[in-house]
């Protein structure tokens, strides 16, 4: 039996989640990568290929917050601009990270913003 370093595992999960979960037009994926210095969420059309909108920690209005409510503000960002995409529902993808912490920042920011999972 192999042990699997923490990357592994999250990959493992990540690849089981992307085995069900897909983006379309009309209702785009919402990807989530969490780093240690910040996070990233995006909007992706899978048939496609194509990202139809993003957020990042490195933007102006974000840089110089703290880890969580950069987040949520993220999420806000995010879902400001997929209104004017013309998007109002997705599908979370939390990319093999626990339901917790900034990835639920994000995810609540992004409802507040007007998003429907």
């Amino acid at each position: 039996m192999t042990v699997m370093t923490g990357r592994e595992r999250r990959q493992r999960r990540r690849y089981r989640v992307r085995a069900r979960v897909s983006g379309t037009a009309d209702c785009p994926r919402l990807s989530v990568y969490r780093s240690n210095r910040g996070i990233f969420a995006q909007l992706i059309d899978d048939r496609e290929g194509r990202t139809l909108a993003s957020a990042s920690w490195t933007e102006p209005e974000l840089r110089d917050l703290d880890r969580m409510e950069q987040a949520n503000r993220a999420g806000k960002v995010l879902a400001e601009r997929a209104k004017s995409a013309g998007i109002e529902r997705c599908v979370f993808d939390r990319s093999g990270y626990r339901y917790h912490g900034r990835v639920k920042a994000l995810a609540e920011g992004a409802r507040e913003g007007g998003l429907e999972f």
